[in-house]
């Protein structure tokens, strides 16, 4: 809880999914706990913004914000020394041996590919996350996404459910990765149908302010032409385009909140429902890489290479500084993200 004495302000959390840039999130997550003006209500994550949101409520559960940010390095660091392959460099390449894999991908099924299902990422996670403990004791709420592979449906893992195979699910790209099956369904990558969900955050939390990292760019500076070009852009904006709707929906609703005329002299609890007051408390605010992302190639997503993470977290780290001086004293008071000049 936070300590209005104190100073702290409550805050919810959006990240979304990524891949290896995921790690630009731990840089700014890094930055937020070490500056310390803010508590973690609720953290809404997909794939890559999943595992770091379920590292960000292990560490705060094992030693505050001290052992979050622990939490996060130690993380990061594995999955580096998990690649079987000789790794790239910080610019973000992949390995010759992975992407000759990732070729193979076109022409064969997961099963066909990896038919032992090794997956490493599944042992950092067993070993570094106890989901018992989360399940009973997490300080944050935690709402990870994950998409129902035969409905395309999105589903939110709670507290409750939290498990190693939760969030495998919502990393579980299927091209890759064989399909992760929860109580007999299966499920791929939550990015699919939600990247990430941000209406958890209004409906199940109370804290207005709701600060958005984002690793997908909102506008891009040149139109892809080459064929493989265009495929890996409809991937991105089949990625982002849930995540664009439903901040469209709370755009399109702040407005017609703004154009109400019902009478100004009536109490305001009279004036506006309890979900209209909701919508119109509720403050955004957003974290982007754009700049740095832009510059990257399209394979980085995939690349495995500490120092390419530490590269991306060193800038999220940057970026949340920036940020934190420039509308860090927004919180508990205004948004400081147009919602109707990014989103309609």
């Amino acid at each position: 809880m936070a300590n209005e004495h104190s100073g702290i302000r409550k805050i919810n959390l959006a990240l979304q999914g990524g891949g290896a840039h995921g790690a630009f999130t731990w840089g700014v997550l890094d930055a937020l706990l070490e500056d310390g003006r803010f508590d973690f209500e609720g953290v809404s994550g997909t794939s890559a913004g999943a595992m770091n949101a379920v590292c960000l409520a292990q560490g705060l559960m094992d030693d505050g914000r001290d052992g979050a940010r622990t939490a996060l390095n130690r993380f990061w660091s594995a999955v580096a020394e998990s690649s079987p392959f000789k790794q790239g460099n910080e610019g973000g390449t992949m390995a010759p041996a992975m992407k000759l894999m990732l070729q193979w991908t076109d022409h064969l099924s997961p099963e066909q590919l990896n038919p032992f299902d090794l997956n490493p990422l599944r042992d950092i996670i067993s070993e570094q996350i106890d989901f018992a403990a989360l399940r009973q004791h997490s300080p944050v709420k935690l709402f990870i996404a994950a998409t129902h592979a035969n409905s395309g449906k999105l589903r939110i893992f709670q507290n409750a459910e939290m498990s190693v195979d939760a969030l495998l699910a919502s990393a579980c790209l299927p091209t890759i990765h064989r399909s992760i099956m929860i109580d007999g369904e299966p499920y791929w990558d939550g990015g699919y149908s939600a990247n990430p969900a941000v209406f958890p955050l209004f409906y199940q939390c109370t804290a207005a302010d709701i600060l958005l990292v984002l690793l997908t760019p909102l506008h891009y500076d040149e139109t892809p032409e080459s064929a493989q070009d265009i495929r890996l852009r409809l991937r991105e904006l089949a990625f982002n385009s849930t995540f664009l709707r439903e901040m469209r929906m709370f755009a399109h609703l702040r407005d017609q909140l703004g154009q109400s005329d019902r009478p100004r002299w009536l109490p305001r609890w009279l004036q506006r429902s309890r979900f209209e007051q909701r919508a119109n408390d509720i403050r955004f605010h957003a974290i982007t890489a754009d700049d740095l992302l832009k510059t990257l190639p399209a394979e980085s997503k995939l690349a495995v290479n500490l120092l390419f993470f530490e590269r991306l977290r060193d800038s999220g780290r940057s970026h949340a500084q920036t940020w934190l001086t420039a509308h860090g004293n927004a919180i508990g008071r205004e948004s400081s993200l147009n919602l109707a000049e990014l989103f309609y």
